[in-house]
C-alpha cells in the first residue's frame, strides 16, 4: 500500500509540474549599448516564473556571448551577431547571474520564483 501512495504523490507532483509550465511566459530581454534592456530601459535584475523563457536579443553592431555559472543555471549562448535571439528556459526557483564574456560590465540577475 505505501508503495502506490507514493507512487501516486509522485504522479501528482509531475502533472502539477507540467501543468505550472503549460502557461511558462515568454520574456524578451535586449542587449543594447553594452547593457541588458527590457522594454527600451536598461535593467540590471529580472524576475520571472518558473518555466518560463528569457530570449536574449543582439540589438549592438558588435557580437555579445550570454552565460551564467550560477548554480541555479549554467549556460554559455556562446557568440552571437546583430539581430540574433538566443532562448533560455528557466526551469527551477532561485538566482542566476547572467553575464556577457566579451563586455563584463554587463551583468544581470535573473529570479525565478
Amino acid at each position: 500500500m505505501r508503495i502506490k501512495q507514493v507512487f501516486v504523490a509522485s504522479l501528482a507532483s509531475i502533472f502539477f509540474a507540467a501543468a505550472g509550465l503549460a502557461g511558462a511566459a515568454e520574456h524578451t530581454v535586449d542587449q543594447h549599448e553594452k547593457a541588458f534592456e527590457k522594454d527600451g530601459k536598461k535593467i540590471d535584475k529580472i524576475s520571472v516564473k518558473v518555466g518560463d523563457t528569457i530570449h536574449f536579443k543582439n540589438m549592438d553592431p558588435w557580437f555579445h556571448n550570454v552565460f551564467s555559472l550560477s548554480d541555479l543555471k549554467t549556460f554559455d549562448l556562446g557568440s552571437f551577431p546583430k539581430g540574433q535571439s538566443k532562448p533560455v528556459v528557466f526551469d527551477k526557483p532561485g538566482v542566476a547571474e547572467v553575464e556577457c564574456a566579451i563586455h563584463p560590465q554587463m551583468q544581470l540577475e535573473v529570479e525565478v520564483k
